[in-house]
C-alpha cells in the first residue's frame, strides 16, 4: 500500500520529503506498481482515444 501511494504521488510530483524520509519501501514493490500503472495509464489512453476516434 505504501509504494502504491508513493508511486501514484510520484507520478503527479505531491511526494512530500517527510513521507519519503519516514517510509521505508522496497524497491522491487515500487518498480512493480510502477510499471503496472504505466500499462494501466497507456491502455486507459488507448481506450479513449479509440472511443473518441470510432
Amino acid at each position: 500500500m505504501h509504494a502504491l501511494k508513493a508511486v501514484l504521488s510520484g507520478f503527479i510530483g505531491i511526494r512530500r520529503r517527510a513521507d519519503a524520509e519516514k517510509t521505508p519501501l522496497n524497491p522491487v514493490h515500487v518498480i512493480i506498481v510502477a510499471l503496472l500503472l504505466v500499462v494501466l495509464f497507456i491502455l486507459t489512453l488507448v481506450t479513449i482515444v479509440h472511443f473518441v476516434t470510432r
